[in-house]
């Protein structure tokens, strides 16, 4: 069953209609409404239908199905109909269609709407049987012409003895009344109220270009969601994997699409290793337009590719368009039998629950999308509208639905960058190559229109947190590991990618040491950071001459020289004071009451100390407040020795942690010396603070 039909039958269950459905698994051969006028089978198959029902005094409704909810029960429609003191009662429209010539003989209505729409009419089965008796028209000819035309007519209308709902009591036709509709939280539950003449109509009709208006309602009426119970049908229709050995979970192919310099691209692919699933069930299809990411691609590949069934790439070199590849994706899976499902996955996309593919699975929908946002802002994956242009419109519920106010399943016009798409689709309604290709529209929302225009319902789910997304604007590409330069664009992905993991527990835990008087110890670079800083420093390699002429200082003379590279020589600096102000600032003004700091800083740099080049560094003072000292290697591993000794104190830090600060008050009391490296090759972030 369609979901646009599950969607009216669970809404006509809840009220306990009884409903029988004309047509089903029949060719719809009524013509596509939207462009020209048609409908006339749904009149065929209605008198085919009275023939064999024989109760006279029966009340029936008739109704369009995929683009209609009830909002409320028989009892009150056929307390409604009754009040209406008609046999036959249609719902009303502003607009006339299809023949706007026969407007002057529409009978005039004290208030409301005069037009007739045949989208919905209720009567008695007599009275209805009359009325489409003399039907002979083609499955194609306007069903609502039909009936206007009886309408119209005088003696007709008089001898069947119809009407029109004018006011909407019973229904409601969205076309021409988006303005006039609003939703109503009631007590668990929710109606649509018509502002204009303050009826609470029965039967909401999404007819002619109001779909989407329909959906947006129907993620409500009649109580799919509601603020006293929150989402009462998200876990309806499941499709649970629990009882599913591996060899028999659903197979996927999942679409990698890398359009632009992307930071983190490493850190995606070891979260898509990380994906909870059968590697042996997963398919790829890597799509990268950028030479810049040809090697993280051809890493991942090389190590990781033999544990899927199979991988397909398209390099730069192929020159395809993002289009293309998106269509060639589908395709492959469209023509292999086995493929169950297809999962896009652009580059961007930060996916941090690793059962997420599980989760969308189990949902069971034709095209689901977990909720991905921004860092901070309201941008998400996923529209709640879309204009009459086709592009963004912010519904009434987007920034609950984004902050997580609501909570469920969302039937949206638009998802982008993370979905998922049962395959049968492909096979049916999305037949056509070109899904995503498109002379006026980006990819993503070719295809998105193109399953609008193929009637497939796509949702979006909050119910998990999943993810997010990166910002992909200023992105460097022009060091060795560009990724250290998103403090400020990626400022979450950031501290994941290099602040050390313990970072986070220091006050709490009570992680700092205190090695030697007023020099304090803590965690504060992941080894991520660590040798991405000494990579970036060799690769840059203009390393100083430890003279005591140093041009990169004011007054150009250094007392106490190193072998070093300062952050601005690798324009470094902004990240660095960043840095500084958001993880060391804090802890300094926690050790040292009362002192506040900007973190102003003149001079910050990597030193080297080798055995051979220098490796030791005499006693001096520090041109700072405090001094911040980053252990950016492994004692043992990387070298032997080192350490700093205080000589007021006579106290050494002999063995240093990679990834640990040391910081200490940088005159006066803390007189210091750097011991000798006696072996290896030292590296250790300088800061000084405050000069």
């Amino acid at each position: 069953v369609s979901s646009s039909l599950m969607r009216f039958l669970k809404s006509a269950r809840n009220f306990n209609y009884t409903v029988k459905v004309l047509g089903r698994g029949q060719k719809w051969s009524g013509g596509d409404y939207m462009s020209a006028p048609g409908g006339g089978q749904k009149v065929r198959l209605l008198k085919e239908a009275l023939q064999e029902t024989k109760s006279e005094d029966q009340v029936l409704l008739f109704t369009d199905s995929y683009d209609a909810v009830f909002a409320s029960g028989p009892k009150e429609l056929l307390r409604k109909f009754q009040q209406a003191k008609h046999k036959v009662v249609f719902s009303s429209e502003r607009l006339i269609w299809p023949d706007r010539h026969l407007e002057d003989k529409h009978p005039h209505v004290r208030e409301g709407n005069r037009f007739l729409g045949s989208g919905g009419f209720m009567g008695y089965l007599s009275n209805i049987r009359e009325m489409v008796s003399n039907w002979t028209g083609e499955d194609a000819d306007s069903d609502q012409l039909f009936f206007t035309k009886i309408y119209v007519d005088p003696d007709k209308r008089k001898s069947i003895n119809m009407t029109v709902d004018s006011r909407c009591r019973l229904f409601q036709n969205l076309h021409g009344a988006l303005d006039d509709v609003v939703l109503k939280f009631e007590d668990g539950r929710v109606r649509a109220r018509n502002v204009l003449y303050d009826t609470l109509p029965v039967l909401i009709h999404g007819n002619g270009p109001t779909k989407l208006q329909i959906n947006y309602m129907g993620n409500y009426i009649p109580k799919s969601w509601t603020f006293e119970t929150g989402c009462t049908v998200c876990q309806d229709d499941l499709r649970s994997l629990a009882a599913l050995k591996d060899s028999e979970y659903p197979l996927v192919s999942i679409g990698i699409f890398i359009q632009q310099p992307t930071p983190f691209v490493s850190v995606f692919f070891e979260r898509l290793l990380k994906l909870e699933y059968p590697k042996d069930r997963l398919k790829l299809f890597i799509y990268n337009q950028e030479p810049h990411h040809e090697p993280q691609v051809s890493s991942f590949l090389r190590d990781h590719g033999g544990l899927y069934q199979d991988v397909r790439s398209i390099t730069p070199k192929e020159d395809m368009d993002s289009a293309a590849a998106r269509d060639l994706a589908l395709d492959i899976c469209r023509k292999d039998a086995d493929c169950d499902y297809f999962f896009n996955l652009d580059i961007e996309v930060v996916l941090k629950n690793e059962k997420t593919l599980k989760i969308l699975i189990e949902q069971n929908l034709p095209v689901v999308a977990p909720m991905i946002t921004r860092a901070g802002r309201l941008w998400s994956n996923f529209w709640g509208a879309v204009s009459a242009e086709g592009y963004y419109a912010r519904s009434e519920d987007y920034v609950d639905i984004v902050q997580g106010r609501r909570v469920g399943v969302w039937n949206v016009p638009y998802v982008s960058n993370v979905y998922l798409l049962k395959a049968h689709l492909l096979r049916s309604q999305l037949k056509d190559s070109a899904v995503f290709t498109s002379h006026s529209l980006d990819p993503d929302m070719a295809f998105c229109h193109s399953l609008r225009s193929a009637g497939v319902f796509m949702f979006v789910t909050n119910m998990q947190t999943f993810g997010r997304i990166l910002s992909t604007e200023n992105y460097q590409s022009t060091h060795l590991h560009n990724d250290l330069w998103q403090i400020f664009e990626n400022p979450v992905d950031w501290e994941e990618r290099y602040i050390h993991q313990n970072y986070s527990r220091i006050m709490r835990d009570k992680l700092i040491e205190t090695p030697c008087p007023d020099v304090y110890w803590f965690p504060v670079f992941s080894d991520v950071a660590c040798n991405h800083l000494v990579e970036e420093m060799e690769h840059f390699g203009k390393w100083s001459g430890g003279g005591n002429t140093d041009t990169r200082i004011q007054g150009g003379y250094e007392n106490v020289p190193t072998i070093d590279i300062h952050m601005n020589q690798i324009n470094f600096e902004k990240e660095w004071q960043k840095f500084l102000v958001e993880y060391v600032a804090p802890i300094t003004e926690k050790m040292y009451p009362g002192y506040y700091t900007k973190a102003h800083f003149e001079l910050a740099f990597v030193v080297r100390y080798r055995p051979d080049e220098q490796p030791s560094l005499r006693p001096h003072h520090d041109a700072s407040t405090f001094t911040i000292n980053i252990a950016l290697n492994q004692l043992g591993q990387d070298y032997q020795g080192g350490g700093c000794r205080f000589l007021r104190y006579d106290c050494s830090i002999q063995a240093p942690r990679k990834g640990w600060a040391l910081m200490h008050p940088g005159r006066l009391t803390h007189y210091h010396e750097g011991l000798p490296t006696t072996a290896g090759t030292r590296y250790i972030a300088v800061s000084f603070v405050d000069p």
